[in-house]
C-alpha cells in the first residue's frame, strides 16, 4: 500500500513538473510572437506599407480548422479520462486530419498572397507581406512540433500507454494544442485589425 502512494505521488509530481516546462515553453513562445506583433505595429508607419492588403480567404478557413483541432483533442482527453478507446482513437486521427488540413490551407493562403504578387522578399516584396510570412510561417513552426508531438500521442495510444489513470502524454498534447490554437486566432485577429 505504501508502495503505491509512493508511485502515485511521483505521477502527480512529474505531471506537475511537465506541465510547468510546457507553461514556460509556451509564455517564450508567446513573448516571441508579441515581440513579432509589436515590430509590425512599430513599422506601420513605412512608406511602403500595405495599404489594401487583404487576408487570403484560406487564412480564414484554416483558422476554422485549428479551432476544430482544439475541440477534437479536447474530445480525446474526455474519452481516454472515460476509458473510450475507440472514440480516443477516431478523436486523436481527427485531429491529426484537421492538423494536417490546416498546414495545407496555410500553403494556399501563402499561394494566394503570392498570386496576388505580394512576395515575401524581394522586388515585389513590401513590409506588410514580410512581417505576414515571418508571423504565420513562425507559426507554422510550432505547429510541425505539435504534429510531432500528436504522432508520438497516437503511435503511443495504439501502444495503450494511455488509460483513465493514465492520461499526462494526451493532456499535455491537448494543452499545446489548445495553446496553438488560442496562439493562431489571436494572431489572425491581430492581423485582420491591423493590416
Amino acid at each position: 500500500m505504501e508502495m503505491t502512494l509512493t508511485t502515485s505521488d511521483e505521477q502527480v509530481r512529474k505531471s506537475k513538473s511537465a506541465k510547468l516546462i510546457l507553461l514556460f515553453a509556451m509564455v517564450s513562445m508567446t513573448m516571441m510572437f508579441a515581440g513579432l506583433t509589436s515590430a509590425f505595429v512599430v513599422s506601420k508607419s513605412r512608406a511602403d506599407w500595405l495599404q489594401n492588403f487583404q487576408i487570403p480567404s484560406a487564412f480564414y478557413f484554416s483558422t476554422a480548422v485549428i479551432i476544430g483541432c482544439s475541440i477534437t483533442f479536447f474530445l480525446a482527453k474526455k474519452a481516454i479520462q472515460n476509458g473510450n478507446r475507440t472514440s480516443t482513437t477516431a478523436f486523436l486521427l481527427g485531429t491529426l486530419v484537421l492538423g494536417v488540413l490546416f498546414v495545407v490551407l496555410q500553403f494556399r493562403g501563402f499561394g494566394q498572397i503570392i498570386e496576388s504578387g505580394y512576395y515575401m522578399t524581394g522586388q515585389g516584396s513590401s513590409i506588410t507581406t514580410t512581417f505576414l510570412y515571418v508571423i504565420a510561417l513562425m507559426h507554422l513552426l510550432h505547429l510541425a512540433g505539435g504534429l510531432i508531438s500528436l504522432l508520438i500521442i497516437i503511435y503511443n495510444h495504439f501502444k495503450q500507454k494511455y488509460n483513465p489513470s493514465q492520461t499526462l502524454g494526451i493532456e499535455l498534447g491537448a494543452m499545446y494544442w489548445h495553446f496553438l490554437d488560442l496562439l493562431w486566432v489571436l494572431l489572425f485577429l491581430f492581423l485582420y485589425f491591423f493590416k
